[in-house]
């Protein structure tokens, strides 16, 4: 029998979670970073994530054979790492990594002079990177409305090739926060990006990383889910420690969301607390600069009476899962929609809950299993395939019974 918990419906929250993880963006960017400036540098507060695991271990490994099992980021920034580094690896995955586009940024590697082959199918992984021994342009133009890891990719390993590099976006760009973080990283360890978004070009000039030192803050897309309970709890009191107001990472905005959805957020001490207040009846919200916050916030409004319009989707249906499809087969179970009546722009209708218990499917997408856990609020809720959190936040069954959830194993 494949495995799932039961959450026992939970009106009332209060509790201090424990074991939030640390920022998993920040820390697969430091890792990269401490390995191009010579692995003397110190990343500290790393996330347990198991993504981040993954890069700890296969950021430095002798192996040819490169696993990276679902983790995007890994897959893109060991890439651009290895192919630049005359590194002669094979990047493989999960069936679902091998449904994951790669072209892009196997196209800029190669035009900069990276040898690099398709092993199955092009424009997918697994892929080999073969060598790179003469940087061929200092110029690359890429689509801005791509997953922003492949700019992240060439950004961190631009100041190692010998002419820099010059990056050129086309069209809208999405998840500017991530760029911004890239940056800020990347200048933390010596070298500064200069970037102009109204002309969307990345200038860096060829340099040598420095050492450096990073602790990495708490992770706020893992955030996110505690205002999701708060939203929905008749009655919640949710501290989480380590929490600064201060944050590089664009999924912060999640306070400001949430404050329209009925959440607020106090810092005092180091400490974030959440508790509730009134809520609005409609949603207008562009995700185009914090995609992960989508499973988020739809399954709070698809619960709680609110009408939604959302635009910035787009780049869903490249992830874990199409999880725009998730999205709209599990909130249909509560009889709301999610629909796309002109391309980009989606309308959220909301449903009830019914008396009934409810099943939510995952998808193998860590997200969809901590997204949807907050309807335990209302009902009692069967999560199938609860491990897959372990892909980013390991403790947060732990977390959510620290709040006063009960939560059952099959």
């Amino acid at each position: 029998m494949d495995s799932y918990l039961l959450l026992k419906k939970t009106p009332q929250l209060s509790g201090t979670t424990h074991k939030l993880s640390s920022s998993k963006s920040i820390s697969n960017r430091a890792l990269i970073l401490k390995a191009l400036s010579g692995n003397q540098s110190t990343v500290s507060n790393l996330s347990d994530a198991r993504d981040t695991v993954l890069m700890t271990n296969l950021v430095g490994s002798i192996d040819k054979i490169i696993d990276v099992m679902d983790a995007g980021t890994t897959m893109r920034f060991l890439t651009a790492y290895f192919a630049i580094a005359n590194q002669n690896k094979i990047l493989t995955g999960t069936a679902r990594m091998k449904e994951r586009p790669i072209g892009i940024l196997v196209d800029a590697l190669r035009t900069l002079g990276a040898q690099i082959d398709y092993l199955e199918k092009d424009g997918f992984p697994p892929i080999e990177t073969k060598g790179f021994t003469q940087q061929k342009t200092s110029a690359l133009t890429i689509p801005g409305n791509i997953s922003s890891q492949y700019i992240s990719a060439l950004m961190m390993v631009a100041p190692t090739l010998p002419q820099g590099l010059t990056l050129s976006l086309t069209g809208k760009i999405g998840s500017v926060p991530y760029i911004e973080m890239t940056a800020s990283l990347m200048e933390q360890f010596g070298v500064k990006p200069e970037i102009d978004f109204t002309t969307q070009t990345i200038r860096i000039a060829p340099a040598t990383y420095k050492t450096s030192h990073v602790v990495v803050e708490a992770d706020w897309s893992a955030i996110s889910y505690w205002y999701g309970f708060t939203a929905l709890a008749e009655q919640a009191e949710i501290t989480l420690p380590n929490v600064s107001p201060k944050s590089m990472q664009g999924d912060r905005v999640i306070t400001t969301i949430m404050e329209k959805l009925g959440v607020r957020s106090d810092f005092k001490n180091n400490q974030l607390h959440l508790t509730k207040k009134a809520a609005t009846s409609k949603l207008v919200w562009d995700f185009k600069d914090c995609p992960d916050l989508a499973q988020t916030v739809i399954p709070v409004c698809a619960v709680n009476g609110i009408s939604a319009e959302f635009t910035g989707l787009e780049s869903l249906r490249i992830k874990e899962t199409d999880r725009i499809a998730a999205l709209q087969n599990e909130i249909a179970k509560v009889a709301a929609t999610l629909t796309e009546p002109t391309t980009g722009n989606w309308f959220l209708t909301p449903g009830k809950i019914p008396t009934s218990a409810i099943t939510i499917d995952t998808y193998h997408d860590h997200r969809m299993a901590m997204g949807f856990a907050p309807w335990a609020t209302l009902t009692d809720l069967r999560i199938n395939d609860p491990n897959v959190v372990n892909k980013s936040y390991p403790g947060f069954w732990d977390d959510v019974r620290a709040v006063g959830i009960q939560v059952l194993n099959n």
